[in-house]
């Protein structure tokens, strides 16, 4: 998540924030650079890598590879794919417009600009298919799916209504339109295997889960009903059973995704709240559906309480160390990290907070330094353009930059993407 377009704290560097693929790592960018943290322990958050290089406003890492997709604010308009590791860089592209958003998994990477789309390659960074002439869509929203066998691109097919178009990012097609909100839409996630999406609107008030690719929906939860909010940020958890939901305020809602038939009897409250709430079933059918729709729409099933309002933020659901675990990453320049009870919800339980933008308390002062690139060499380097051409950039594809008369490039399409292994994380240890 872009923060540099809102006010916070005044002292920290943070410009960019987000989760990777499967929540084994965050990334901040910064004024100065880039950091990647590793999150397989709530105690201590580990720097595996930092780069002081320009002030980068996108920062996106492959699952637990060295491979990152880079964006500086100095320069916009141009994604740099990185090998972090040996601190190089693999290719770089440059586009007509500001890159609002970067997606990634193992077979596709996504740029995102105001009114298109550009669908890569990852194995070999072509440009397989653009979607162009999108609605106006000035935050970059967008999602992509990490499962292989259900590679989807979610993006806004309407700046007016909360349409959801689905792309099939394989055999490059629309699959459908999702009509999911009377206004645009604010946030969207797939889930990980890409069978269901999570959308939430403008307004704010309702988030509405849908089955993948078919379009049905599946479920309807109430965030609340007293005050618009803006949504910031929509996770399931690793197995779809729960989604949680950041927004504007200080209340982070996780909702428990159950049908009625999997609800047991004992669950239905007892006494005259019972008898209303049968009663109320009963004459549903006789309701507005306006009426009918809120009866029906489930409640939080647990909530954890932020130390502030007002900031951008990014959550996650993961599991660390087995235990299920409820993360937060604010504007404000810290990582939040709460412990969830999964069956009997209520308030999660805030374990620890971290800083991220490099002004470390007392108690992190121990965490160690970070990795340095190794070399300062490039995979990509000097292509000319051709003879002729405008010094900007076409308006028609992007510009690749890969070095000319080399084996280089080969080195992409090389590349084992569907193993970690292939590219560990550098973890930079003491003595």
């Amino acid at each position: 998540m872009n923060l540099a377009s809102e006010g916070g704290d005044p002292k920290s560097s943070l410009i960019f924030v987000n989760f990777n693929q499967d929540c084994t790592s965050l990334a901040v960018g910064t004024r100065s650079g880039y950091k990647l943290f590793s999150l397989n322990s709530p105690d201590k958050l580990e720097n595996i890598y930092e780069s002081d290089t320009e002030d980068i406003c996108i920062v996106e890492r492959l699952f637990s590879s060295s491979l990152v997709a880079i964006v500086s604010l100095s320069s916009p308009r141009k994604l740099k794919v990185c090998h972090f590791k040996k601190g190089t860089e693999i290719c770089n592209y440059s586009y007509s417009n500001t890159i609002l958003a970067v997606r990634l998994n193992r077979q596709r990477l996504i740029v995102c600009l105001e009114e298109s789309l550009y669908i890569h390659n990852i194995r070999d960074m072509k440009v397989l298919h653009t979607i162009r002439d999108t609605p106006p869509n000035p935050t970059g929203l967008c999602a992509l799916s990490i499962n292989n066998d259900n590679c989807f691109l979610a993006y806004p097919g309407s700046n007016q209504i909360g349409e959801v178009q689905i792309f099939d990012c394989v055999n490059l097609r629309a699959v459908t339109m999702i009509p999911a909100h009377d206004n645009p839409l604010a946030a969207m996630t797939f889930n990980c295997n890409g069978t269901m999406i999570a959308t939430a609107s403008e307004k704010g008030t309702v988030i509405r889960i849908f089955s993948i690719p078919d379009g049905q929906k599946l479920f309807e939860f109430r965030r609340g009903v007293k005050r618009c909010v803006t949504i910031y940020a929509l996770a399931f958890s690793p197995d779809s059973l729960f989604l949680c939901s950041s927004s504007n305020t200080e209340t982070v809602h996780i909702f428990k995704l159950e049908t009625t038939k999997e609800k047991h009897p004992s669950e239905e409250p007892q006494g005259w709240m019972g008898y209303v709430g049968q009663a109320l079933k009963t004459s549903a059918n006789y309701l507005p559906s306006q009426v009918t729709e809120m009866f029906n729409q489930g409640r939080d099933h647990a909530t954890a309480r932020l130390p502030f309002s007002g900031l951008k933020n990014v959550c996650s659901l993961t599991n660390i160390q087995k235990l299920p675990r409820l993360l937060i990453a604010s504007q404000d320049g810290y990582l939040y990290l709460y412990n969830m009870h999964p069956t009997e919800g209520g308030e999660c339980t805030l374990l620890k907070q971290h800083r991220l933008d490099g002004n470390l308390d007392l108690s992190d002062a121990s965490s160690g330094g970070a990795d340095k690139p190794l070399t300062t060499g490039t995979y990509a380097a000097s292509l000319r353009r051709p003879e002729g051409s405008p010094s900007g950039v076409a308006d028609s594809e992007p510009y690749q930059e890969v070095e000319d008369g080399s084996d280089d490039a080969a080195h992409v399409a090389a590349l084992r993407l569907d193993d970690d292994n292939e590219f560990p994380p550098m973890t930079h240890k003491t003595e």
